[in-house]
């Protein structure tokens, strides 16, 4: 079998979740997120990220959190504005316009919005009300390139939208990573702080599945609930998501499972450095995008399984490497060594 960097949920889950699992199998609770476990994760997420006031939500998976979230932010006419390499915009087959809402993208070079980007955006839908009406900026931190936001660039989106009058919502999936980051001056309560709406990531950072839904805006969070049942969302054994959420926000496994996989992906982009290699962005989490002679992709796929993301030309691509919080030290040496014969 083939030594995968494919992506970060290929993994089941972290012991002590397992653990927990296990522990309190046979306890009743109450269903449908009205449990203890639930009770307790959402107090957590309250807080490690500052948010008292939040109306916290706990949901399977990441488009799913998406499109719920999305959906319910918008009335009929409104759209949301994604970088050209949202994942709502490239990976989600169209579930936000199923709902009947406009993705517009926005050129982006690292996968990270501006308010200049967003501007270019708003001055193509001026025939109102011809056009639709732009309401919601969707970012992704982690970036589905590999990128951050520093605080600036955040607090620039944040009081951007908050001047025209639209929301701002963060895709969640990758946020332990961002947070992890050896040089990222965002901290959590900055998140809450600064946007509307987010999701925190459990599915890839060490949990079985989940997401947690924050709407710190309160004039979002009305009948914000109602969305979550009428879309299906809301699981009968919530515990699920609850135990794992709580398990995770203890003792700041959390973030430490996020740092283990920043500082796996961090050695093998030393050593493609090390071979004069140039990156389709300057990531510092747990995805890098080395750009790879053709050649050099055939020998790594003997051994290794990973993504091409794209073509740059006719003799090089960019792969997309990814570790996560259980890739180990012997899987990350056996492709350094590989790389180093290349």
């Amino acid at each position: 079998m083939k030594i995968s960097f494919k992506n970060d949920y290929s993994e089941g889950c972290h012991p002590k979740i397992l653990q927990q699992l296990v522990e309190t199998n046979l306890i009743s609770q109450a269903g449908y997120g009205l449990d203890d476990y639930t009770e307790e994760a959402i107090n957590l997420i309250k807080k490690e990220f500052q948010c008292p006031e939040a109306q916290i939500y706990l949901v399977s998976g990441g488009t799913q959190a998406n499109l719920i979230s999305i959906s319910a932010i918008l009335r009929p006419h409104q759209s949301v504005i994604a970088s050209e390499y949202g994942h709502i915009a490239t990976n989600e087959a169209g579930a936000i316009e199923a709902t009947g809402h406009k993705v517009n993208t926005a050129y982006s070079t690292d996968g990270k919005l501006t308010p200049e980007a967003c501007k270019d955006v708003l001055a193509l839908l001026t025939n109102v009300p011809h056009v639709v009406q732009p309401k919601l900026v969707y970012i992704s931190n982690t970036t589905e390139l590999g990128t951050h936001y520093s605080l600036k660039e955040l607090e620039s989106l944040s009081q951007f939208t908050r001047q025209q009058g639209m929301y701002l919502f963060m895709d969640g999936a990758r946020l332990a990573q961002a947070l992890a980051i050896e040089d990222s001056d965002i901290l959590p309560a900055d998140i809450a702080r600064l946007c509307d709406a987010f999701y925190i990531g459990a599915t890839k950072n060490g949990g079985l599945l989940g997401e947690a839904i924050v709407i710190t805006n309160k004039d979002l969070q009305e009948d914000f609930g109602f969305y979550i049942k009428q879309k299906g969302a809301m699981l009968a054994k919530g515990r699920l998501l609850g135990i794992q959420f709580a398990t995770l926000l203890k003792n700041e496994l959390y973030i430490k499972l996020a740092k283990h996989a920043n500082a796996q992906a961090k050695k093998l982009k030393i050593a493609l450095e090390e071979k004069g290699v140039c990156f389709l962005t300057n990531s510092y989490s747990n995805q890098i995008f080395p750009i790879l002679p053709y050649t050099w992709i055939d020998e790594l796929e003997k051994e290794f399984d990973f993504h091409i993301w794209k073509s740059i030309d006719e003799k090089h691509a960019a792969i997309r490497l990814i570790t996560s919080w259980a890739t180990t030290d012997e899987n990350v040496n056996s492709l350094v060594t590989k790389i180093k014969t290349l």
